[in-house]
């Protein structure tokens, strides 16, 4: 009785492990290497990325504009502005005044370049209030930067929370 118990508790164990994935089995307590979040940030690209922000941050629609091809693809929410000057006479003053009103944490930020191409992407938490309204969101932005011989300009821009 004492041994058909044994055997029975045996065959269980057995089943409960085979059931178990085989990760679980193998990989135990490892710890993998998280991702690196922020890359590339030496980069002139992403300095040319930061100086935008800046710009907007400061309210130096000058400086922004300055850091925008003129032919910039611009896609926010469910509008599109399709050069500099659309997005300087549109949305660029709102905008401005967004970002002076809240806080910017950068969660992550990667920029790869590629020859006379770049690319940045990045999620920042944005909190504070705007227009008296709470703001706690995250704010997933890319964009395209081409090096034109005077340094890089941003060619295409795509905010979204």
């Amino acid at each position: 009785m004492f041994r058909n118990k044994i055997q029975t508790l045996s065959a269980i164990s057995l089943g409960l492990a085979l059931l178990c994935p085989v990760s679980v089995q193998a990989h135990g307590n490892e710890k993998h290497a998280a991702p690196a979040l922020f890359v590339g940030e030496s980069t002139a690209a992403a300095q040319a990325v930061k100086a935008f922000h800046q710009a907007l941050r400061a309210g130096d629609a000058n400086a922004a504009r300055a850091m925008l091809a003129d032919d910039v693809l611009i896609v926010e929410g469910n509008g599109v502005e399709r050069s500099a000057d659309e997005y300087a006479s549109h949305h660029m003053l709102a905008d401005m005044k967004f970002m002076a009103a809240v806080q910017v944490e950068a969660l992550e930020h990667q920029t790869k370049v590629l020859g006379k191409v770049a690319y940045s992407v990045s999620r920042s938490q944005l909190t504070g209030e705007y227009k008296g309204k709470p703001v706690d969101v995250i704010s997933k932005e890319t964009l395209v930067l081409v090096d034109n011989g005077d340094g890089w300009k941003i060619v295409h821009v795509h905010w979204s929370h």
